[in-house]
């Protein structure tokens, strides 16, 4: 676990970054990180109300410098006060989520390239229905590998929000707003997507077929290349004899995976075999790269153990019952012959 500065005024009080990083929507059709009380996003142009453009997005050879500039819009009737940091972006790891590194993680990559202006070096007071603009530069290194590089620049409000019990412990909130910041370093390219650990549990009802089973397939997705993907996924399973009993066609996830980041992700089947010996398949690709495809399988039976088990009961007991009529005649029997050697 991460540490988190303490809060005196709380006692054992541990501060807990939520973070509201938008839809995770393609760019074309996403709208600016904003929670409804303040937002951060790329400075408008000259005299225009707002921008045009949702997130950050810049091109840079290694060795060069590019300037841009946030802006921070506190849409309440009090004044706010932010800490402005930059920072890198990551995929949580279960459900592929879009997520910027809290301000107590140092950063390693592009958010280690943005230098903001000095008057974001503490804090930054925005007034009621106000805005500041942060001037920032991304100077990128002269080692910088090819390919995408992703981050953000945060706003994270300094009052706590709120109280919440973990435990023993009580945690202070606090909110953030991040807009996403996308850096391309030109160089060669190199799409890469894998399908791993693909598992399959399963729930079954007591007695088969008065209710459907139910299946969960879980996978992991692997960003093995160096710039974004945009996954899509196709499901399908195979019974004996090659029977299809699951087919589910590629779709969007949308979600964006980032170079590097592994998910795990889970596909629910509400209505899977009650018994049958079946084949599951992920097949991932991403329509911005039409030849990235990549897939795995897992096997399981279906067996419906539950069932099965009480007919074991079942047929043991019959079995039991079995033997012990037919022992009881020998046993009548054997009382009433008469003793032979009483009679001499």
């Amino acid at each position: 676990m991460r540490p988190r500065p303490r809060i005196a005024a709380y006692g054992p009080l541990l501060t807990l970054l939520l973070l509201v990083a938008g839809l995770l929507l393609p760019a074309a059709t996403a709208t600016a990180a904003d929670n409804g009380t303040w937002g951060v996003f790329p400075t408008p142009a000259a005299g225009a109300a707002m921008t045009d453009r949702a997130y950050f997005f810049h091109q840079g050879a290694a060795g060069t410098t590019i300037s841009d500039s946030v802006t921070v819009l506190n849409s309440s009737d009090r004044e706010l006060t932010f800490q402005v940091f930059a920072t890198d972006a990551v995929n949580t790891p279960a459900g592929g989520a879009f997520a910027l590194l809290p301000v107590e993680q140092k950063p390693k990559d592009v958010g280690a390239w943005i230098a903001l202006a000095p008057e974001a070096a503490t804090t930054v007071t925005v007034p009621p229905k106000g805005r500041k603009d942060i001037p920032f530069t991304v100077k990128v290194p002269e080692d910088a590998t090819p390919g995408d590089h992703v981050g953000g620049i945060v706003a994270l409000n300094t009052a706590v929000e709120g109280i919440r019990q973990e435990g023993k412990v009580q945690v202070g909130v606090k909110r953030q707003v991040g807009s996403r910041l996308y850096f391309r370093v030109p160089g060669p390219v190199t799409p890469g997507l894998s399908v791993e650990d693909v598992k399959v549990s399963r729930s079954a009802p007591l007695l088969p077929w008065v209710k459907n089973a139910r299946a969960t397939v879980s996978y992991t997705l692997v960003n093995r290349g160096n710039v974004v993907v945009e996954p899509k996924v196709a499901v399908s399973a195979q019974g004996l004899f090659g029977r299809t009993v699951l087919d589910r066609p590629a779709r969007e996830l949308k979600l964006v995976l980032l170079p590097g980041q592994r998910i795990e992700l889970t596909e629910p089947w509400a209505d899977a075999p009650q018994s049958d010996w079946v084949t599951v398949r992920i097949s991932a690709g991403a329509t911005a790269y039409p030849d990235l495809t990549s897939a795995s399988e897992a096997e399981f039976i279906a067996v419906p153990w539950p069932a099965f088990g009480a007919l074991l009961v079942l047929a043991g007991a019959a079995l039991t019952s079995l033997v012990l009529r037919r022992r009881r005649p020998h046993a009548e029997r054997a009382e009433s012959a008469p003793d032979l050697a009483a009679t001499h």
